[in-house]
């Protein structure tokens, strides 16, 4: 393999693995924000279950 060729393929491996890892820290801040929902609105349920 040629050097170009051997730079272009890590290239493409370094941009993809980048691409995963920022998709994996997407993910758990997506899931994050979804539990912080869920808090949320059980929270809202505990307070109407309390005014009752």
């Amino acid at each position: 393999m040629t050097t170009v060729k051997k730079f272009a393929l890590l290239a493409v491996l370094g941009t993809l693995l980048g691409s995963t890892l920022a998709a994996c820290n997407t993910v758990e801040g997506a899931g994050q924000d979804v539990q912080a929902g869920g808090r949320a609105i059980e929270r809202g349920a505990d307070n109407v279950q309390k005014k009752m």
